[in-house]
């Protein structure tokens, strides 16, 4: 009788202790990088929602889930930042006139972009 693993295409290697051990291997067609957001999309998931979490997991879809948050926020954010740039005004020649000023005004606008994408692409499902 074969088991469920060996109906589902899986081979079995005897090693020289006499066990049979699951020839196992990780899918690596997707290899892109979670990234900052994507780890915070993580944290979220394994605190907030458990159980999807370990679906994703059990599925081998994590790490491409995740690489997918971590692209939409960084498009999300240069978005954003260029949006808030144009609406504020801040331009070349403030940075070159006031340096500090404009330091001031783009933290500031990095700042609330963040809280965005924290908002609508991390701490979401």
């Amino acid at each position: 009788m074969k088991s469920l693993f060996e109906e589902l295409g899986g081979t079995y290697t005897l090693s020289k202790d006499g066990m049979y051990y699951p020839n196992l291997t990780i899918d690596d067609r997707d290899q892109r990088p979670i990234g900052k957001w994507g780890r915070m999309h993580k944290d979220y998931l394994e605190k907030k929602h458990p159980s999807l979490y370990q679906r994703l997991i059990l599925k081998g879809t994590l790490g491409r889930h995740l690489a997918d948050a971590n692209e939409r926020a960084t498009e999300m954010l240069e978005n954003l930042i260029m949006q808030m740039v144009r609406q504020e005004g801040i331009t070349e020649q403030l940075k070159a006139e006031q340096p500090m000023v404009w330091v001031g005004k783009m933290n500031s606008i990095r700042s609330r972009a963040e809280e965005i994408i924290m908002a609508e692409v991390i701490n979401i499902l």
